[in-house]
C-alpha cells in the first residue's frame, strides 16, 4: 500500500501532470518582421503542442495567415510541398466557404485578414499532434476568429496533415506577401 503522501501526489499533479499545459514561449510582436519562429519546442518531450495567436496583424491588407514546420531546428522550412489542408469559412454576414488544398507550401489558418484599426486574426489556437514522432505524420487542428479588409467579422474551423513521417522540430507562423505587424504568440506542451 501507498503511503498517503505519495498517493496524494500523483492524484495534485506531483508525479505526473496529465493534462497539463507547460508554456515553452510566448513571443509578444510590436514591430514588423517576416515571420515568427518557435526553434525550442520541445518535440522529444511532448506529442502534443498549442499554439495560441491573439491580434496577429499583418502589415498589408488581404492576407492569408500560414504555418510552415521544419526538421532541422529552423534552419529551413518546408516551404514547397507536402501540406494538406482544409477550412471551413464563415461570415458574420452569413456567408460561409469551404477552403482547403493538397500538397500546399504550408498549412493556411485564414484568409482576407484586414489590417486597418480592428482588422486582424485572434482568439486562434492551433493544436499540433506528432512533431517530434519520426514514424508519424505530424497533423494540425486549429480554429480561431478574426476581422477581414471588408471588415467583417469571421470564424474558421480547419485541420492539416504533413504527408512526410518526420522529427519535425521548429515551426513559424506568417502572412503571404506580407509581414506580421503585430500580435502575441504563445507556444504549450501538453504534458501526457
Amino acid at each position: 500500500m501507498a503511503p498517503l503522501g505519495a498517493a496524494r501526489a500523483l492524484i495534485t499533479g506531483g508525479i505526473a501532470d496529465l493534462g497539463k499545459l507547460e508554456l515553452i514561449q510566448t513571443q509578444t510582436i510590436s514591430t514588423d518582421q517576416s515571420s515568427v519562429n518557435f526553434t525550442s519546442i520541445k518535440e522529444d518531450v511532448y506529442s502534443t503542442h498549442l499554439l495560441t495567436i491573439a491580434r496577429m496583424k499583418p502589415d498589408a491588407d488581404n492576407k492569408a495567415a500560414i504555418i510552415q514546420i521544419s526538421n532541422n531546428g529552423g534552419t529551413s522550412y518546408h516551404n514547397t510541398s507536402g501540406y494538406y489542408w482544409s477550412f471551413d469559412y464563415m461570415k458574420a454576414n452569413g456567408t460561409f466557404q469551404h477552403k482547403g488544398a493538397s500538397n500546399d507550401s504550408h498549412f493556411s489558418l485564414v484568409h482576407n485578414i484586414g489590417n486597418n484599426g480592428s482588422e486582424c486574426w485572434g482568439g486562434a489556437f492551433v493544436y499540433f499532434y506528432n512533431l517530434g514522432n519520426s514514424s508519424k505524420y505530424t497533423t494540425v487542428n486549429y480554429q480561431g476568429a478574426g476581422v477581414t479588409q471588408d471588415p467583417d467579422m469571421i470564424s474558421t474551423f480547419g485541420s492539416g496533415k504533413f504527408l512526410t513521417a518526420e522529427t519535425n522540430d521548429a515551426l513559424r507562423v506568417l502572412f503571404t506577401s506580407a509581414d506580421v505587424a503585430s500580435g502575441v504568440f504563445s507556444l504549450y506542451g501538453l504534458g501526457e
